[in-house]
């Protein structure tokens, strides 16, 4: 039996700063990104990241598993995949005359859902009860998911050829969504110049990626963020901010109170990640953005006026009265 060896708040929060800098070994310029990984998975929760191709969405995320001593899979989401490739199935035996059952992907710590878009809603929604429950029903049997479990989920722009929009159940289990943009051109030319020395992505080795924390730090990080103080009236400002999404013009669906439990979540991560044990209407300020913007529902006029989610996310911030 493996014993897990247990560290202090302040080692645990020395060694996720390390893993942003592992990370940034393999990629350039998406620091942001970088910390809204470390965020979800101080939540334990899941996050999405979307981009257009090219931005290194699954370079992050292979970077990231490199980084944590966790077990770690990846799935390809194509359109003829099945929920059974991603769960797993009851396999007949010969031998025995029985069925038994052979574990998916699913099974791990960090699971990779590359391309989760490409996939049809039927396959997408294989992973809704792993998602929220940490388990699989198979043939009536509930079988629990590895601790810790996230799912990092890549998507390109749903604009794109080839794509089938997440279903709103599926977005509102994703603690964050995180937008990768376009480099700008000194990272770009970082990044070029990366490849022109002979750098390999799919080589992270060779990179000197190294991990540098796993389930003791996870656990005691998870465990201080718990403790991080929310007074009252940063709880009501939480709530006025959410509420505040259900009566904006353009949207025709707002936050949800998960989606307000999901930012005060979030925002006791960041607090604790700037070295702070109380969440201040800054945090909240930062994270509303990536935790709200894709449980926002827009009016099909607003979009054709232009209006985004992180538009009326901003518009919200700056009219609900910030406690002082």
């Amino acid at each position: 039996m493996t014993q897990v060896v247990e560290v202090d708040a302040a080692t645990a929060r020395d060694a996720l700063h390390a893993l942003r800098r592992e990370v940034a070994k393999a990629v350039v310029g998406q620091d942001s990104a970088v910390t809204g990984l470390v965020v979800a998975l101080l939540c334990r929760r899941h996050v999405l990241l979307e981009g257009v191709p090219g931005v290194a969405k699954t370079l992050l995320v292979r970077a990231l598993a490199r980084s944590l001593s966790l077990d770690s899979k990846r799935v390809q989401f194509t359109p003829d995949l099945m929920p059974g490739d991603i769960t797993g199935s009851l396999v007949y035996d010969a031998r025995s005359a029985e069925f038994s059952f052979r574990q998916g992907p699913v099974f791990t710590n960090l699971l990779l859902a590359d391309e989760v878009n490409r996939t049809p809603p039927k396959t997408q929604a294989s992973l809704l009860e792993a998602m929220e429950e940490r388990q699989v029903s198979i043939d009536g049997v509930a079988r629990l998911l590895p601790e810790p479990f996230v799912v990092i989920a890549t998507q390109n722009p749903v604009e794109y050829e080839g794509t089938y929009p997440l279903p709103e159940a599926q977005l509102d289990r994703f603690q964050l969504k995180l937008t990768m943009p376009l480099p700008e051109r000194a990272d770009e030319v970082t990044i070029v110049s990366r490849h022109a020395a002979g750098f390999d992505p799919n080589d992270l080795v060779a990179a000197d990626v190294q991990p540098v924390a796993g389930a003791a730090e996870l656990a005691a990080a998870r465990k201080a963020v718990a403790a991080v103080a929310v007074h009252p009236a940063v709880v009501g400002y939480i709530v006025d901010v959410c509420r505040a999404t259900r009566s904006a013009p353009a949207a025709s669906l707002g936050m949800s109170p998960r989606g307000a439990t999901a930012l005060l979540a979030a925002s006791r991560a960041w607090a604790w990640l700037a070295g702070r044990d109380y969440v201040t209407p800054d945090d909240v300020k930062a994270l509303a953005p990536p935790t709200l913007r894709h449980r926002l529902r827009l009016r099909p006029e607003a979009e054709l006026d232009g209006v985004t989610s992180d538009g009326v996310i901003d518009g919200v911030l700056a009219t609900v009265p910030v406690p002082r």
